[in-house]
């Protein structure tokens, strides 16, 4: 353990002495240079750091990797280049060979595979970064899935976190003070946390299969406790399609999807205050009666009454297009810096003309909204560049970093289901203006 922790802990501090190097030469080398060749060797740097973060990540599992598929969610902490550096990330994991796996279920569950499981297949069906998920069969007839988390991920966590903030401190890609770079990692720290105690996700799983156990066609795999701890989790095998086989079907049935995609984040929201934080089209399978099964309920984000009620007045501001309300919102939530620079209204107007259009607000947008063509994410990248001057009075929010991350996620769901819907009563069933 040791020694791979040490190896580990020499591969991320050679990162950031390279790292280190790079921006000292290029900050160096370009001393007298003008603000436009400035910005050009910034921008070959960023670029420089985003792979050579990438590949460092992507080579080794557990955490490390984490961190930077989490990164990659929260395009506005990073500088663009690094950004799409770590996107590569989000891609699946090699697996882990079966022997170390087997090793780790039987040192957890303390009794050999073969006595715990009728079956078990050997090649697993999905690899992440901090553990992959074996099909199998209960001694009883039951089929299961089986999560096993890679051994050592949970002792490395904070020293992996610790060295990638310290690589992208040092290339001077974060973008943000002190104290709220604080507050993102221990946003980022405590979701590993999370994410890495396999018996909080059990209780996890407890808790949203009974908060939505009457939603009909919203399906959530069951714990199997005798088969499970804080490295193993076992659940009820619950099979569906992928949502690229479901962009095939019929626009009847992927509007039910997207209904039930809707309740399951927003009543999560405004019904529990803890919300499914990862909308990965991975943690989601679909069947041909419209239902969908959620699975990895790992990333959870609980929310005080105070919270919700603030995302709900933003909301009411947002549909009534009052910008002076929500400009205070922004405030409130952290987003928006509380100085004296005025923002006119237009620029708020704008933003929630692009935002409230996939929602069939009207007057944004009238009838069912077609997201298999959807320019809202290009209208909001267009809009970014025009309005970059005002960007300064804006921060990263820890608040609604993870809302950021599912709404953007649950979005971008919709546009890859292609499916052609009209939202607006969904969101008059949680919003009263």
């Amino acid at each position: 353990m040791a020694k791979s922790s040490g190896k580990r802990f020499m591969k991320l501090a050679g990162m950031t002495a390279s790292i280190a190097g790079k921006a000292a030469k290029n900050s160096f080398k370009h001393l007298s240079s003008d603000e436009e060749k400035r910005l050009q060797a910034r921008s070959e740097l960023m670029q420089d750091v985003g792979i050579q973060i990438a590949e460092t990540l992507g080579e080794m599992k557990g955490a490390v990797m984490k961190v930077g598929q989490i990164a990659s969610q929260y395009k506005d902490v990073f500088p663009p280049e690094v950004a799409s550096a770590l996107e590569k990330l989000q891609k699946d994991a090699p697996p882990m060979p079966y022997a170390q796996i087997r090793a780790q279920i039987e040192r957890e569950l303390k009794a050999p595979v073969t006595e715990l499981f009728s079956e078990f297949e050997e090649t697993p069906f999905a690899a992440a970064s901090i553990g992959q998920v074996h099909k199998a069969v209960l001694l009883s007839g039951q089929k299961v899935v089986v999560k096993v988390q890679y051994p050592d991920v949970d002792e490395n966590c904070d020293s992996d976190l610790k060295q990638v903030r310290m690589a992208l401190k040092i290339a001077g890609v974060l973008n943000m003070n002190k104290q709220l770079q604080e507050q993102l990692f221990n946003e980022i720290r405590q979701s590993l946390h999370d994410e890495l105690d396999y018996t909080k996700e059990a209780h996890n799983l407890r808790v949203f299969g009974a908060f939505h156990a009457e939603d009909e066609g919203l399906i959530i795999p069951k714990v199997i406790s005798s088969h499970s701890s804080k490295r193993i989790l076992t659940l009820t095998e619950e099979m569906g399609e992928t949502l690229t086989v479901a962009a095939t079907w019929d626009n009847e049935i992927k509007q039910k999807i997207a209904e039930r995609l809707f309740h399951f984040t927003a009543g999560q929201l405004f019904g529990l205050y803890r919300m499914h934080c990862d909308p990965h089209p991975g943690n989601f399978a679909f069947r041909k009666d419209g239902s969908v099964v959620a699975y990895d309920f790992g990333g959870i984000r609980s929310y005080s009454d105070s919270e919700v009620q603030l995302f709900r007045r933003f909301a009411k501001h947002a549909l009534k297009g009052d910008v002076t309300a929500l400009e205070q919102d922004l405030i409130a939530l952290d987003i928006r810096r509380d100085d004296d620079k005025n923002i006119p209204g237009e620029f708020y107007e704008k933003w929630i003309s692009i935002g409230l259009k996939p929602l069939s607000i009207e007057p944004y947008h009238d009838g069912a909204f077609d997201f298999g063509s959807s320019q809202v994410h290009h209208e909001a990248i267009a809009q970014m560049r025009v309005s970059l001057k005002y960007f300064g009075q804006f921060q990263p929010s820890a608040t609604t970093m993870m809302l950021d991350r599912t709404i953007s996620g649950q979005y971008w769901n919709l546009v890859n289901l292609g499916v052609k819907i009209d939202l607006s009563p969904l969101v008059d069933e949680y919003i009263e203006v």
